[in-house]
């Protein structure tokens, strides 16, 4: 008996149903009978099924012999199942990636319930995942396995077969099927969500449910639409059947109004011509299946009251009214911006009338984001070294918290924000400010950028129609123009900078400001950030940091780091870094242990969640990189700062042909590299399993590429740059500090590398003690 029987039936989604079986028949979990059922279709979903059959002895084909419908469908497909669990899949949807392992350890640790509920993201036409907003019902936090009536909430995830995962046994003890029709989820889910004596929920997301562009049965135009009402009796019948449930009539019954209304205000969904008797026969329903004394909020029961009295025209005039007002009110907030606008442009226009302050900073990074990055360091490197001149941060509020004491924050597009920026003598920024600023004599823009170069930048993109094709080159330029000094970490940067973003202003190599804390940081700071992230001692934490790709709709990596932290086992950690164009997480898995605790085992051994921790949200990259023991990426220019630690990297190229082709790079970094090199997911497992990503050849590497491109991050490049500046001294003789060799600096070692040391010296014997030497007479 297999653990699963995966239920999918197909009918007319041919050009997806390759995709679906593979999300399937790929899984880590392997413990699985598929089970795809021809529903007639007549394209090509018939001869998929019968390849993906003779491929896969997992694969059950189905064919039946006439179009019968979903709920038929997948009543055939569970006549065939044998599994201990059913899942059903609808033939343009997919699994994610260790779907079944998840589900599959949920279940072991819940006792085995009757049903699971899970989570699942939409994906649009273009593959874009947007996951469901509904996600606090299905919180692990509380005790499992419960009882619907211990969690009422849950009827508030969208009530679909393809979200849950039921046992075999429980269905058919109930006797539980699929009816005939559209809506056909309806008769199904409440009922079994009723009747299952133990539930469970698993907060991941499971499914990539697609929303076609065209071709969902919903989305058409039909009288089948009047099936709804079917449902609902067969549901009501239901109820009459179990007296024990009848405490659920009432909020059957508003989900049921609530249902009906939805058909009924969808454009699309009814014929013109029957809308008004879809309305009389919802009359009909409410007054059938009535429950008196429920309280409703007031647009709710203004929903039931027009439902309730069939007002056809009332509701089409009640919808005109408040679109009317939506329009209203849109074209209102619309006016207002725009009046706030001009007001503050007024005000920015006469800031620039005003004297500049000669002690004012105004610092920003990364469009807003929080304090950090190379104007961070530069801004606590003016509160160190140049005190008199007080500094502001402009962010967006949410990063508000992250400004230091003593440091003013702005929010960009307020009054404050535009007169710090008229008047405030130095700017820095690792990115454009608004492209509004006028830049004023006497004002100094110190670009600080935020990376040494591997791939295009600038003008160098004009070439390059995926990387830059909504660039406007022009205002590019006209942006340059503003700057006045830009940094540099080494010769290549410089000279790179000064071709792709020609200009003005003077080059600063002086490092990076924000490498400086790799060279200041202790052992005890390593310690206490491994800790924060959940790290153990005795473990190797691989930071994965993957550059943007331009070429991608979806910057979700190819590298399944769950299935990699579980062929690495248990002596690594995955620190997972997604880059700051990217929203959201690198991993389906939801916390590292930082937040959720230890792991739990699995089926196929301890649960590798556990050990990929999602750190994408951390506000330093820096302390990231101190706390990992080896940096894993691909061509970000991470790599670059990474080697101020001397601490081993890894790149992953397995798509090098492809980037090369769209963003294009100024150097063959498999050629140069800073460590061992991987081309395939499988030869990255091997180098971090066999030791090559920390042995001589790594290091003599990784020696080279410091010499050439870390020449001056000493840990004083901020100190650097804000004598030059603000203090004025530009040469060693004028008091700038002198730029410390590689050979003599120290930075602090990994936690792993500090343990093989300390085992070193635990082998070693200690030398001998002075000798009693006797002569002899």
């Amino acid at each position: 008996m297999p653990r699963f029987s995966v239920i999918v039936p197909a009918y007319r989604v041919q050009a997806y149903l390759h995709e679906c079986l593979e999300s399937v028949l790929s899984q880590s979990f392997m413990d699985l009978e598929l089970i795809a059922v021809d529903d007639c279709s007549p394209d090509a979903c018939g001869e998929i099924i019968d390849e993906f059959a003779a491929r896969d002895p997992r694969v059950r084909a189905v064919h039946l012999d006439g179009n019968q419908g979903l709920g038929a469908a997948r009543n055939a497909g569970m006549a065939r199942a044998g599994g201990e669990y059913l899942v059903f899949l609808d033939g343009d949807d997919t699994l994610t990636p260790d779907a079944l392992w998840a589900i599959a350890a949920r279940l072991k640790e819940t006792g085995e319930p009757d049903v699971l509920v899970h989570g699942f993201a939409r994906t649009d036409w273009t593959g874009r995942p947007v996951p469901d907003q509904v996600t606090a019902p299905l919180r692990q936090d509380g005790p499992a396995p419960f009882r619907l009536a211990d969690r009422p909430e849950l009827l508030r995830v969208l009530m679909v077969a393809w979200n849950k995962t039921y046992r075999r046994d429980f269905v058919r003890r109930e006797g539980l099927a699929f009816p005939d029709g559209y809506y056909e989820d309806t008769p199904w889910t409440y009922p079994v969500l009723l009747a299952a004596e133990s539930i469970a929920t698993l907060d991941r997301v499971c499914v990539h449910y697609r929303q076609r562009r065209q071709g969902s049965i919903l989305g058409t135009t039909t009288r089948r639409h009047f099936d709804v009402f079917t449902q609902y009796d067969r549901l009501f019948a239901f109820l009459d059947r179990r007296p024990e449930l009848a405490c659920w009539r009432p909020v059957l019954f508003r989900r049921m109004v609530d249902h009906l209304t939805t058909v009924f205000t969808r454009p699309g969904r009814l014929p013109r011509g029957c809308r008004a008797e879809f309305l009389r026969r919802a009359r009909t329903y409410y007054r059938r299946y009535r429950c008196p004394g429920a309280r409703l909020a007031l647009r709710p029961r203004l929903r039931h009251a027009l439902v309730r009295f069939g007002l056809h025209r009332t509701f089409r005039l009640l919808r005109l009214s408040m679109t009317l007002r939506r329009r209203t009110a849109k074209a209102a907030v619309t006016s207002l911006r725009a009046l706030r606008a001009a007001l503050l442009q007024a005000h920015y226009r006469l800031q620039l009338c005003l004297p500049l302050r000669a002690d004012r900073a105004v610092f920003a990074a990364y469009w807003g984001r929080g304090h950090g990055c190379n104007p961070g360091a530069l801004e606590a490197a003016f509160r160190e070294f140049a005190p008199h001149i007080r500094t502001a941060w402009i962010a967006r509020p949410g990063h508000h918290h992250a400004t230091p004491a003593g440091t003013r924050p702005l929010t960009p597009g307020t009054a404050a924000y535009w007169t710090a920026l008229a008047r405030s003598k130095y700017l820095v920024n690792n990115v454009n400010f608004d492209r509004r600023l006028v830049k004023r004599r006497g004002q100094v823009f110190v670009q600080t950028q935020h990376g040494t170069p591997l791939k295009h930048m600038g003008l160098d993109l004009q070439e390059r129609p995926a990387a830059g094709g909504a660039m406007d080159f022009a205002d590019l330029l006209r942006g340059v123009d503003k700057w006045d000094y830009v940094l540099s970490a080494n010769r290549h940067t410089t000279l790179t900078w000064e071709r792709v973003y020609p200009g003005r202003y003077t080059t600063l190599e002086y490092g990076y400001p924000r490498n400086d804390v790799f060279q200041r940081a202790t052992s005890v700071d390593v310690a206490a950030l491994r800790a924060a992230l959940g790290v153990p001692d005795d473990v190797v934490a691989v930071l994965y940091a993957p550059t943007h790709r331009d070429h991608r709709r979806t910057q979700r990596p190819a590298l399944d780091l769950e299935r990699l932290a579980r062929r690495l086992g248990p002596r690594f950690v995955v620190l997972a870094r997604a880059h700051y164009f990217h929203d959201g997480p690198l991993t389906s898995a939801r916390h590292g242990p930082a937040e959720d605790g230890p792991a739990q085992d699995t089926p196929d051994g301890p649960a590798p969640g556990g050990r990929v921790i999602d750190v994408s949200a951390h506000p330093s990259v820096e302390a990231l990189c101190l706390a990992s023991d080896v940096l894993l990426t691909d061509y970000s220019s991470i790599m670059f700062d990474y080697a101020n630690l001397d601490r081993p990297i890894v790149l992953l190229t397995d798509d090098w042909e492809a980037y090369e082709a769209a963003r294009g790079t100024y150097f063959d970094v498999r050629a140069r590299p800073p460590g061992a090199v991987a081309r395939t997911p499988d030869e990255l497992v091997d180098i971090l399993t066999g030791g090559h990503w920390r042995g001589s050849r790594s290091a003599q590497l990784r020696a080279a590429f410091r010499e050439r491109f870390c020449p001056h991050d000493d840990g004083r490049a901020a100190e650097r740059v804000v004598r030059h500046v603000v203090l004025g001294q530009s040469d060693e003789a004028a008091g700038l500090p002198p730029v410390v060799p590689l050979a003599e600096r120290h930075p602090v070692p990994s936690r792993a590398a500090a343990d093989r040391a300390r085992s070193r010296l635990a082998t070693v014997p200690p030398p001998a003690g002075p000798q009693t030497v006797t002569e002899s007479h």
